[in-house]
């Protein structure tokens, strides 16, 4: 161990003081506080793509991933006032929060010095944060459920991607499941989403009977299938973004892959130690993310058509 004095990062320019770097974070393989400070570093250009101008909810573990977790909404005060806010209401509450709006990588290094190590945007952005422009696709096994499921799963989902004439990009969710993004005309508010999501899961499962459930309650669904979680889409749910890494010993991360690479993936494999030298080869397979954004009307059409109401 060295003493634990504060080191200093340059990150483009501003400077970020980032206290207890040899603080033990993943107790797996020992990788410390600065060591996922370094991480960020390594794939800046992926991380700020996926958090851009979104509000972002922080999953901060002051004494590392095996210690407390807490979710932090608000910007703390005494925050560096090159540091970018946007603000949200929440109706339940009646209140407003200032999150995190990352525009620039010295906003991630300065949420890592917070003890950040999930990065969780919302799929709006500071424009318009009641109109999404990111739909979800969101695998999620069941407790039963193995991975070759989740893949065949993740082809179907691209199989009627292709069908609908759209783009979707692929991820490791950094746990069992795998997450597909796709780019949205920021038209339709939050109910609109999640319906159309909720339609374009029907149609999966009707492609994958056996494979997939759509079942709300957790009670109702096959423990062997894949749910396909449409309300990941509803207001103020988020997911890990690209490049995030996993609050777990092993510093799993949320991972972009190709769709010809999914079969091959072994999520586990795509941690805080690999994924660095993947993005100096690749660069960020979401780079061409932003380029095409669709419209849901086809989606919405089959909504109507299921009677799905919002």
């Amino acid at each position: 161990m060295g003493t634990d004095e504060a080191v200093e990062l340059d990150v483009d320019g501003r400077t970020v003081r980032l206290t207890h770097p040899d603080r033990v974070y993943f107790s797996a393989r020992g990788e410390t506080k600065l060591d996922l400070a370094r991480y960020y570093l390594a794939v800046g250009d992926g991380i700020v793509r996926a958090l851009y101008e979104r509000p972002c909810m922080m999953h901060r573990f002051p004494s590392g991933v095996d210690g407390e977790k807490v979710h932090q909404k608000r910007v703390p005060r005494g925050a560096p006032d090159w540091l970018e806010t946007v603000r949200v209401y929440f109706p339940r509450y009646g209140r407003t929060a200032d999150e995190l709006c990352v525009t620039e990588l010295a906003h991630v290094l300065w949420a890592v010095q917070m003890s950040t190590v999930e990065f969780h945007p919302w799929n709006s952005r500071r424009a318009d944060t009641e109109r999404p422009d990111e739909w979800r696709i969101d695998l999620d096994p069941m407790p039963e459920c193995g991975l070759d499921t989740v893949k065949r799963v993740a082809h179907v989902v691209h199989e009627v991607l292709e069908d609908l004439g759209m783009r979707g990009w692929p991820k490791t969710s950094g746990g069992r499941g795998l997450h597909v993004l796709v780019r949205i005309e920021p038209r339709w508010g939050f109910a609109e989403v999640r319906r159309a999501a909720h339609a374009f899961a029907l149609e999966v499962a009707r492609r994958a009977p056996r494979d997939v459930t759509t079942e709300w309650w957790r009670k109702d669904r096959d423990p062997t299938a894949v749910f396909v979680d449409f309300n990941q889409n509803a207001r103020d749910h988020t997911v890990a973004a690209a490049y995030s890494v996993r609050g777990v010993p092993e510093a799993t991360v949320s991972t972009p892959l190709r769709w010809d690479e999914v079969d091959d993936a072994e999520p586990r494999d795509l941690t805080l130690a690999t994924v660095p030298t993947r993005f100096a080869e690749l660069g960020d397979l979401h780079a061409g993310i932003d380029d095409v954004a669709y419209s849901l009307d086809t989606l919405l059409e089959w909504a109507d058509r299921d009677g799905l109401d919002a």
